[in-house]
């Protein structure tokens, strides 16, 4: 099934990503150096947006009531334009608008001194997030994980004179390099026990197999399931987390908290649902049973591990990369349910995908904050926030809002996401999930309440005195993130009512 020219019209998301990131690049080029590069910021965030459109707009034409178009298949189901697909891209695109957002007058020259490469990098690390989502192909969703990872290492280390950037960039390009080998050690495995590489065939290939490959199919999990634990920087594979969003440029640490996490989830969503359920169905323990476990395992560790060690943190950089480990471990859960029993916990992605929109916005909301601290600062310390109350109270106000959503305190979008995720895990019985989700929360109450602490309660420090540096882009991305919290908290009918009518597990996803 070759791709035709008609069929380009279907990839319009992605070939704007592509032709935005070529013109951008050769601008970046031809233009004089006197001319500020923040031009090539604004037109990556134009192109993001037509993207976003195109989005929209098959999104439109899959759900019409009188005449809908049934999901697009490309290259013998190797690319997928579907409903799933589409809510992540939306996710990725928004994400990475607000992320280039923070970023216009905020990065400094001395700091990130090819700032034009800065901007439109951007777009190939968000191109990659989007073929992850739409792929139906072992081939396609590896290139897709590559393109983000390449360009998210790069993006990393792109503040060249700074030694903690430096260190940075190099454990993670180790440790993402050692995630793809796994990953790809594991699809080879898949490969070699069905002679395909797509993700429906291999999960038919699986199913009638004999239990002589039971052993090799618990090996291809595991060595998949633990590079993209790296990926989402779920414990235990999260070592490198901290490291990294401490040396990184505080938007690109957004970035790798918000969108690469996010492709992460679509890249497993779609090898255990597509590749992995049903696999052992016909003996009287199924395998697939066993990944359930795995996964709920690792979720809880995550949520163990990630609040644990946000405890101790005194760096608002190293804290947030603990607590998204937590919540890499409260996203798994809805994954893991979903397998519980042979026939799958329908309503799961739509608690999953409910709880990545409020971790979208709440994030970009610390992460603006963070970097107005930082500008006024100088550090990412957790005393830079001392007096924040006295020197900023409406910001002061809007963080606060922000963290108790993250702890989940009610009502905000964190709290109702972690209702829905608490309520799916009971409706199937997995009780001891829901235990460790409650008691993990609590304990993030502490780290999260020692920031509003240092807002309210402490003013002894020379940073208290020094009026807090906000630049307009930071300013609106603090009160959208806000704003978008709360109607979460207030409003997630309108949310799950929207995902549930357009997006079916069964029909949708799976290519019955």
């Amino acid at each position: 099934m070759r791709l035709q020219l008609s069929d380009l019209i279907y990839l319009s998301p992605e070939l704007t990503l592509v032709i935005a990131a070529v013109v951008i690049s050769v601008l970046d080029l031809v233009l004089p150096n006197k001319i500020n590069r923040t031009i090539l910021g604004w037109l990556s965030i134009l192109s993001l947006m037509i993207s976003a459109g195109f989005v929209l707009y098959y999104m439109r034409l899959l759900n019409l009531s009188e005449d809908p178009l049934l999901p697009v298949e490309l290259l013998n189901l190797s690319y997928r334009v579907d409903d799933f697909a589409n809510l992540f891209k939306l996710i990725f695109l928004v994400g990475t608008i607000f992320v280039l957002f923070m970023s216009i007058g905020s990065i400094k020259k001395e700091e990130i001194q090819h700032r034009g490469e800065y901007y439109y990098l951007f777009l190939p690390a968000t191109l990659g997030a989007m073929i992850m989502a739409s792929s139906g192909d072992l081939i396609t969703l590896y290139v897709g994980l590559e393109l983000l990872s390449i360009t998210s290492y790069i993006l990393v280390g792109i503040k060249k004179s700074s030694v903690k950037s430096n260190e940075a960039s190099f454990k993670y390009v180790v440790i993402g390099g050692i995630a793809s080998a796994f990953i790809l050690y594991g699809m080879s495995f898949l490969y070699g026990m069905t002679g395909s590489t797509n993700l429906t065939e291999i999960n038919q290939a699986l199913q009638l197999s004999d239990g002589s490959f039971a052993l090799l199919i618990y090996v291809s999990f595991f060595l998949i399931i633990a590079g993209l634990g790296t990926k989402i920087a779920a414990a235990p594979f999260h070592a490198w987390a901290a490291d990294v969003y401490q040396g990184a440029a505080t938007p690109v640490t957004a970035y790798l908290a918000t969108v690469s996490k996010a492709a992460g989830f679509a890249m497993i969503f779609r090898l255990v649902y597509l590749v992995y359920l049903g696999v052992g169905g016909q003996q009287q323990d199924p395998i697939f049973l066993d990944f359930f476990m795995i996964i709920l395992i690792i979720a809880a560790s995550a949520m163990i591990i990630g609040n644990t060690l946000a405890l101790k943190q005194r760096n608002m950089k190293r804290l947030l990369a603990y607590s998204g480990v937590a919540n890499a471990g409260y996203l798994l859960v809805p994954i893991g349910i979903g397998l519980h029993s042979p026939v799958p916990h329908s309503s799961n992605f739509s608690e999953m995908y409910f709880y990545l929109i409020a971790y979208l916005f709440m994030n970009l909301g610390a992460f603006a904050v963070l970097m107005a601290i930082e500008r006024t600062t100088g550090n990412s310390e957790l005393k830079g926030f001392a007096g924040l109350y006295y020197r900023a109270p409406f910001t002061a106000f809007a963080f606060v809002i922000i963290l108790l959503s993250l702890a989940g305190l009610p009502v905000t979008g964190g709290f109702i996401g972690k209702v829905f995720i608490l309520l799916g895990a009971l409706q199937v019985k997995v009780y001891w999930i829901a235990i460790i989700m409650i008691l993990t929360s609590v304990i993030s109450f502490y780290y999260y309440f020692s920031v509003i602490r240092q807002m309210f309660m402490r003013t002894n420090f020379e940073a208290s005195t020094d009026k807090l540096n906000l630049t307009t882009p930071i300013s609106i991305t603090i009160w959208i993130s806000t704003a978008i919290t709360v109607l979460l908290g207030f409003f997630p009918n309108y949310v799950i009512s929207y995902v549930h009518e357009i997006f079916n597990l069964f029909t949708d996803f799976l290519m019955l």
